[in-house]
């Protein structure tokens, strides 16, 4: 016999949801720009961005707009055909940036999966079977496939799961000379996200990057990007790659593409993506009308000089915020980070009481995200008004004087 659930309350997920999420103790029920509102009725300023999500904030007119006359025309229609909204993104995408072929699919880990086949893929046809080898970074995060998880540098995520995906090695990020020892002719990529996000926000060193392109050059290797959480104008350039004057052989985008509605893509050249045939890799909901449509217009709204000059700006006033706050608390050592993607390093006698400060910013009216033990993160809109932002630091502020 189903039992029926009367009332729907935070207690309703530890009786239904699979447990492999702790969720806030509210329900958030209503958003609209950069706040939401819980079951209570209650408001939040949101500097979470869902994750580095929600790029145009909560419930952007525009996106509800297109996403409504798509839903009119077309939902799904399969990999069996294609369909215009995903020809339009994929030839904006391309004209933006580096790439002339692109995979869609709907997370940031399915785009990553892709590109890890690829690599290995293309490394296989035009090289030798041997040619496999994949490095990474400790503390980096790609996705939870086991491909990608195991991948990702944190081996608390990859660990239980039975035996790994071989040929995976892990250097230390910002250091080169642990690459140089790893990498040969059997690599087949080296994978880096431009700033690790989960693992704490931290950018990569510019002549790190650089370094990292010779020496995949130089070992016919291919140099992957994992922009899902930096992409899309989270750091003030539509990709973050931009600043390094670098560029990848492949480049994975997800999150803020989709403005909070599912969507990756993974980007190439031509040259690597000439030894793929149908049939060797695929998607079900991959590129479907209603994401694709949603995603052309986020970079039609993103991808123009006032959004994109403005997330500096934007970053900018939360930056000067925080260290206002800083000179009352002397709360943290460091703000990383890029644009709209800041971490803020807790003081070590801080570190052990990072939840209770998010409880206590939660019950104050603003949401923020962790990144590592000790780390802060804030990904907010990039629209989020000077407004939102003061409003915002002001309920910090007040949720520090009755934490700490």
């Amino acid at each position: 016999m189903i039992k029926k659930i009367k009332l729907i309350t935070r207690d309703s997920f530890n009786q239904l949801i699979l447990p492999v999420y702790n969720p806030a103790f509210f329900i958030p029920v209503k958003g609209k720009g950069s706040r939401i509102w819980d079951q209570k009725g209650k408001e939040y300023i949101d500097f979470s961005g869902g994750i580095a999500v929600t790029s145009l904030g909560h419930c952007h007119p525009v996106l509800n707009k297109v996403l409504n006359q798509q839903s009119k025309k077309l939902w799904h229609i399969s990999n069996v055909f294609t369909n215009e909204p995903a020809l339009r993104l994929a030839d904006k995408l391309i004209s933006s940036s580096f790439a002339s072929r692109v995979f869609f699919a709907n997370s940031g880990a399915e785009a990553n999966e892709a590109a890890f086949k690829l690599a290995r893929y293309y490394s296989s046809k035009i090289y030798n079977s041997k040619k496999n080898k994949i490095i990474s970074f400790y503390n980096s995060f790609h996705g939870r496939t086991f491909f990608t998880v195991s991948v990702g540098g944190q081996s608390k995520y990859s660990d239980f799961f039975g035996p790994k995906p071989p040929a995976i090695m892990h250097a230390k990020f910002n250091k080169i000379d642990t690459v140089k020892d790893m990498i040969d002719e059997n690599t087949s990529a080296v994978v880096m996200e431009l700033i690790q996000g989960e693992g704490g926000i931290i950018p990569a060193d510019v002549s790190f990057v650089k370094e990292v392109r010779d020496l995949c050059c130089k070992y016919n290797a291919l140099l992957i990007f994992d922009e899902i959480q930096t992409g899309i104008g989270r750091t003030g350039k539509l990709y973050s790659y931009e600043y390094y004057e670098v560029q990848p052989d492949i480049l994975t985008i997800a999150k803020s593409l989709g403005g909070g509605f599912p969507i990756s893509a993974m980007l190439t050249t031509n040259q690597i993506a000439s030894v793929m045939k149908p049939g060797i890799h695929g998607t079900t909901y991959g590129g479907n009308p209603l994401a694709c449509s949603v995603a052309e217009s986020v970079i039609d709204i993103v991808n123009t000089k006032k959004i994109l000059s403005g997330v500096e700006k934007k970053s900018e006033k939360i930056i000067s915020e925080l260290h206002f706050i800083n000179k009352r608390f002397e709360l943290f050592t460091e703000i990383r980070g890029k644009g709209l993607l800041i971490g803020i390093v807790l003081r070590p006698e801080f570190s052990e009481k990072i939840y209770d400060i998010l409880n206590s910013l939660f019950l104050e009216g603003v949401i923020v995200l962790t990144a590592g033990k000790n780390v802060i993160r804030l990904a907010p809109s990039l629209i989020i008004s000077k407004r939102d932002i003061v409003e915002g630091m002001k309920r910090f502020y007040r949720a520090l004087e009755k934490c700490l």
